[in-house]
């Protein structure tokens, strides 16, 4: 019986998925958008770390940033397999490209939700 592949201890399957993850990560930067989120992040990552008291709050700052960039990433993916799939108008293709910006809006207000809760009652004391 052939051993079984996949379990922990198989680092080249490991080793592949970063590489896919990196080449997923190249062909986001492609994006404007998320190009300009990446530019945001990094702007606003050590403003958040500094300005929250402690570690729940720079994980809320920090990590609704982060979660901004996992939707633009999903977004993307969406639009590019919509895009695989072609350029004719369908209803359907338009749905799911605008839910997507849709979800990418929500984490973004998810942000400014986030940041005014912790920051806002410090500015107004």
């Amino acid at each position: 019986m052939k051993p079984r592949s996949g379990g922990i201890g198989d680092l080249a399957r490991v080793w592949r998925a970063g590489g896919y993850s990196l080449a997923g990560l190249r062909s986001a930067w492609q994006q404007p958008a998320f190009r300009q989120e990446i530019v945001l992040f990094i702007v606003l990552a050590p403003l958040g770390w500094w300005l929250g008291e402690d570690a729940i709050e720079r994980v809320l700052l920090v990590g609704s940033l982060v979660m901004v960039l996992v939707v633009e990433l999903l977004n993307s993916a969406v639009e590019a397999a919509i895009d695989r799939i072609g350029k004719a108008r369908h209803a359907l293709s338009k749905s799911a490209k605008d839910m997507g910006s849709a979800a990418v809006l929500i984490a973004i207000l998810l942000v400014v939700f986030t940041w005014a809760t912790i920051l806002l009652p410090r500015v107004m004391a």
